[in-house]
């Protein structure tokens, strides 16, 4: 674009994309359809481009409007931010949905305690918890999800990464089986039935590889894609399985369930919080992360920005 940059038409840009609708882009706008109807003649006639045509009933982007609809987004939203930045902040006004993607386990030693520190000073903000699901760049670039917390992998410059606190793994059992009583070697672990947590239904993992190389193997008779199914199958079972070790010590108690150290040195699980960088400079979205850092990890390390070099985590690690 040659001509001077008006923001307004940017900003009208994004919504139309976003709606692919005249009449829908206009209600967000808080325009009537003929004007915002002039405002993307306007928006043609700036990128010498068509930007949406009809296709049966809607409109569809071409591929010019494609190719610059999420860094336009991206865009709108850092401009957002620059003129919300410095601004007080009145989390008792706030109202803002927030959702975060975690795994059960982090949820269920999250939830609660977010919840009430979140409805203390902002009764207005409403928390959403999402299932992990394919953990990659769209649903955080798209405001789908704003926080992404669990074993971060490297997702690029876009995305900016808090390191929370070093997670480890932990055997669980029923009350009444053997391992909860005695001496736990790896002899007796391989020796008893097991259940396995994997969302994509492996029965392998790191442990697997530490038993082998010992001569052993275990079996592995059901998996269940969650820790909390786990548990709960754990109680009234004799079987075991391995669990995180925060989520353990916030089961243990309501479910009755035994945890044992395992003796031998598996990997930790670096727990972090991610979220596009252009929340970085949001107040509020700055202030959720606070509150998740200081439920999480009191002693938390320093944040990790979009520019600094991400420790990169392999995604079949964060997938089992």
């Amino acid at each position: 674009m040659t001509q001077e940059l008006d923001w307004n038409l940017l900003a009208a840009l994004d919504v139309l994309l976003a709606e692919g609708s005249v009449t829908a882009a206009a209600e967000r706008l808080c325009l009537s359809v003929p004007a915002t109807s002039r405002t993307l003649g306007r928006i043609r006639k700036t990128f010498e481009d068509p930007i949406l045509v009809r296709a049966g009933r809607g409109l569809v982007p071409t591929p010019r409007a494609i190719a610059i609809q999420a860094r336009l987004h991206h865009l709108i939203e850092e401009a957002h931010a620059l003129v919300d930045t410095g601004r007080d902040l009145d989390l008792s006004s706030l109202e803002r949905t927030f959702a975060i993607r975690a795994n059960d386990a982090l949820t269920s030693m999250l939830a609660a305690r977010l919840v009430k520190a979140v409805q203390v000073v902002a009764p207005g903000a409403f928390l959403r918890f999402v299932p992990e699901g394919d953990e990659d760049l769209g649903p955080l670039r798209d405001g789908l999800v704003d926080l992404d917390i669990g074993v971060i992998a490297d997702l690029g410059p876009e995305v900016c990464v808090q390191p929370l606190y070093e997670e480890r793994l932990v055997g669980m059992v029923a009350a009444d089986h053997p391992l909860a009583s005695g001496r736990v070697t790896l002899r007796r672990i391989a020796a008893a039935d097991h259940i396995g947590v994997s969302r994509r239904g492996r029965t392998r993992g790191a442990f697997d590889e530490i038993l082998e190389q010992h001569g052993l193997a275990r079996k592995v008779l059901v998996v269940v894609p969650t820790f909390t199914a786990a548990a709960h199958i754990i109680a009234n079972s004799q079987l075991t399985g391995l669990v995180t070790a925060g989520f353990a010590a916030h089961v243990a108690g309501q479910t009755g369930v035994n945890i044992y150290e395992i003796p031998a040195q598996l990997p930790q699980l670096p727990i972090a919080q991610a979220w596009h960088v252009r929340f970085d400079l949001d107040p509020a979205h700055h202030w959720l992360r606070s509150q998740i850092a200081a439920l999480l990890q009191p002693a938390r390390p320093p944040s990790r920005t979009a520019s600094s070099q991400p420790r990169s985590t392999p995604r079949a690690e964060r997938e089992n």
